[in-house]
């Protein structure tokens, strides 16, 4: 009885999916936030390299994996696609629940895909360090494995409020040669001024990135690398799905939903994408994307140009978004806690290809804790949310057989303390006001 399928080296994809040109009605582009024209590639240089400029705005269905960068994939990829059968009996359902595990990664999660090729077309291009932010710390540590690699230096804003609550994340960093610094910090001009008008605040990916813009346009010899939400960052994503469908096809079967967690967007439209063609050309599939319900831009927010930082340094992305300004409660799942989602995820909703969904971190840990003693493997706070989604598809008719396919964006072995707080009874659910959210949509720039 099939339990997990491991592909061979050499059955690793060797090009990376690009599903914009795949994408009904297309995307908006991103506009220069000064003239509200279409942002070109040279303005955008100042804090990318051209290699991934060009991935950005491409319009290639499937772009060549460089060999440097298929080296050190193979460390851990392909990853395994897992039966979930403990879990299915658990739950009483037909339901056939199938996850790809991203936790089997150096840094335990998804985030090393697109953190090895940001490093590797940095390097190419001469950059020698680079800045970025980090929620839950999954991107930071993954960025700071891919630096290491191509010999760039790295530095790191963390929000603050995971800052505070997961030190080991700041010691696997450090393990693997980055600067870490809390944020809102002392080291940027807008981490000062946040500071001075906010001395309480727990920070934000928002005001991360803000500081990590400021950090890379204020040097010559530094890039800024961002963990989710653009488009070269799905494309490197789009490995996971790639793999799963060759791993599906060997189990014989075929997912009727296929589901992620959602932040920024990076895991969940990693796997969900390459069945995109499969979808237009007639095939049934319900993609769900789970978020949280105190940061919830699918299900609460708003489709339209917003800025992906709170100092506004940021082009003017076409997205479901709560406003720049939004500050989310400090939740567990870190990586959940961004006002914006990516524009090729917001554009499958804006077609009406994903349904969002949101949940709250109780249910969504108490559906972890039963993953971890069915399947053996503690998820990361935001893989629980992905978890949740899977079991309330699996139960929603218990005797309906069909098949669902999640990922597992990470494991939680970093993140125990989030689970201490959960069973000492400290977590509370919390649904973001809808009149604060009203308010923050007030505030987005007039397009």
């Amino acid at each position: 009885m099939m339990k997990k399928i491991i592909l061979r080296d050499d059955q690793m994809p060797t090009q990376w999916y690009n599903v914009v040109p795949d994408l009904p009605n297309g995307l908006l582009p991103p506009l220069d936030p000064e003239t509200k024209e279409p942002m070109g590639p040279e303005k955008l240089g100042a804090v990318f390299p051209m290699g991934l400029l060009e991935q950005e705005m491409s319009q290639e269905r499937f772009i060549d994996i460089p060999d440097e960068v298929q080296e050190i994939l193979k460390i851990w990829r392909p990853s395994p696609l897992v039966r979930a059968r403990n879990l299915e009996k658990a739950l009483g359902t037909k339901a056939r629940i199938y996850f790809k595990n991203e936790g089997v990664s150096p840094v335990g999660s998804h985030k090393l895909n697109s953190a090895v090729a940001q490093a590797y077309y940095n390097a190419r291009e001469g950059v020698k360090r680079l800045s970025t932010e980090t929620g839950a710390g999954q991107w930071g540590s993954a960025l700071s494995f891919a630096t290491n690699k191509f010999n760039l230096d790295c530095k790191v804003y963390m929000v603050r409020v995971s800052f505070d609550q997961k030190p080991y994340r700041k010691s696997m960093m450090q393990t693997y040669g980055a600067d870490i610094v809390s944020s809102p910090s002392e080291d940027t001009h807008i981490g000062r001024q946040i500071r001075e008008e906010y001395p309480d605040t727990a920070g934000a990916l928002g005001i991360a990135i803000s500081e990590a813009l400021e950090d890379a346009a204020s040097r010559d010899d530094t890039k800024y690398a961002l963990g989710s939400v653009l488009n070269h960052v799905i494309l490197h994503q789009s490995i996971i799905g790639l793999e799963a469908k060759k791993q599906m096809e060997i189990a014989g079967d075929y997912p009727d939903v296929i589901l992620g967690c959602c932040g920024g967007g990076s895991n969940f439209a990693g796997l969900a994408a390459p069945y995109l063609p499969d979808y237009l050309e007639g095939k049934k599939i319900r993609f769900v994307g789970v978020e949280p319900a105190s940061c919830p831009s699918l299900t609460m927010g708003k489709l339209a140009y917003d800025f992906g930082d709170v100092a506004q340094m940021t082009p003017l992305l076409n997205m479901h978004t709560l406003g720049h300004d939004f500050i989310p409660p400090g939740i567990h799942a870190g990586g959940l806690r961004y006002h914006g989602m990516a524009p090729i995820v917001s554009a499958m909703v804006r077609e009406n290809i994903i349904d969002p969904i949101r949940v709250h971190q109780l249910e969504c840990f108490e559906a972890g804790v039963l993953f971890a003693r069915t399947e053996g493997i503690i998820p990361a706070p935001e893989t629980c949310h992905a978890i949740r989604g899977a079991i309330i598809e699996a139960t929603r008719d218990k005797d309906e057989p069909k098949s669902i396919l999640f990922n597992f964006s990470g494991h939680g072995l970093i993140d125990m303390a989030s689970y201490d707080k959960y069973f000492s009874g400290e977590l509370h659910n919390y649904d973001y006001p809808a009149e604060d959210i009203a308010k923050s949509l007030a505030r987005l720039p007039k397009i």
